[in-house]
């Protein structure tokens, strides 16, 4: 279950995956397989190609890329899914969902 995300947000997210950027976008999430992470940060990109080199770049195993369509992306959770906000510079999310 996935809340904490403004629609604005989630528009800005597909428009920017659409045109083929990796595009981040972070909200609280609950699902119980995952004991004790609450936030998930999806990296999308309609170009699997892009996504998948940007996940080898970072370490991760596109082999988990969901490549849902029209916005195939890859769920980043725990301490990667910290490591890379910073990486990025996304540092509103991690202040905004308390990562830090």
């Amino acid at each position: 279950m996935a809340f904490g995300v403004k629609r604005e947000e989630l528009e800005r997210w597909k428009a920017k995956a659409g045109r083929g950027e990796i595009a981040f976008m972070t909200h609280y999430w609950l699902e119980p397989r995952f004991v004790g992470i609450k936030t998930v940060t999806k990296v999308g990109c309609d170009d699997l190609e892009k996504l998948a080199a940007w996940c080898r770049a970072n370490g991760l195993d596109p082999k988990h890329i969901h490549r849902r369509q029209p916005f195939p992306h890859y769920d980043l959770i725990g301490d990667k899914q910290v490591e890379i906000l910073r990486r990025e510079g996304l540092r509103e999310q991690l202040e905004r969902f308390k990562m830090e």
